[in-house]
């Protein structure tokens, strides 16, 4: 079993992993950004390490995961501002990458953007601000040494989905579950062979375990 640090435990995603994690025999530390955010961690099982991702660098965000095997990248700035987008979608994962070798581990875990989401819109430039920066993390993560995934969900549904999705490294846009992309990090955690891969991922009619066992065979 895997000790596994989420930076974004509280977010629509992480808050759904942990207590996954924790069912499947996983040890969870948290990171959290508001004080008050410590007990609802602790009550679920979660280790609430207190920080904020945007004033953290690499060796305080190595210090918060001590301890842990894995890396678990869910953290966003959901629409709150430019500057913060840039600071957390953009800056937190290329400070996060150096956090795993500085503890010996390999493992990272990246929740980006799929990016045909959001496209049938009329171009907004705060949407398309996000994107770049969540492609600009995404290089800096796939031109790292580290045992990487980078997940692309579809428009995030605010719901806990059925078990089951469509995923692979390029599939047609759709919407898809928070709930579903929990799982399926949950999935790839305990399927550590699927490495250096991004997944793009919706909801589907493909139990996630069986979509997960998949892209191994791939």
């Amino acid at each position: 079993m895997a000790t596994v640090f989420i930076i974004g435990a509280t977010g629509g995603v992480g808050r759904r992993l942990g207590p996954l994690l924790l069912q499947s025999g996983h040890t969870v530390i948290g990171l959290h950004r508001k004080p008050e955010q410590a007990g609802e961690l602790a009550a679920s099982g979660v280790a609430p390490v207190h920080g904020d991702i945007i004033e953290m660098d690499p060796k305080q965000i190595a210090d918060a995961a001590k301890g842990a095997d894995v890396i678990v990248f869910s953290a966003g700035a959901a629409g709150s501002g430019v500057d913060r987008t840039t600071a957390i979608d953009g800056d937190g994962p290329l400070k996060v990458i150096e956090a795993p070798q500085l503890l010996g581990i390999s493992r990272l875990y990246l929740v980006s953007a799929f990016p045909e989401a959001g496209r049938q819109a009329e171009p907004v430039a705060k949407f398309e601000h996000y994107m770049s920066e969540k492609k600009r993390a995404d290089v800096a993560v796939a031109s790292s040494d580290l045992d990487w995934v980078i997940l692309r969900p579809g428009l995030l549904l605010s719901d806990e989905g059925t078990g089951t999705a469509t995923m692979g490294p390029a599939i047609i846009n759709n919407s898809v579950a928070r709930g579903t992309v929990a799982r399926t990090l949950l999935a790839l955690i305990e399927q550590p062979s699927v490495r250096r891969e991004i997944v793009e991922l919706t909801d589907g009619p493909t139990p996630i375990k069986e979509a997960v066992a998949a892209l191994r065979q791939s």
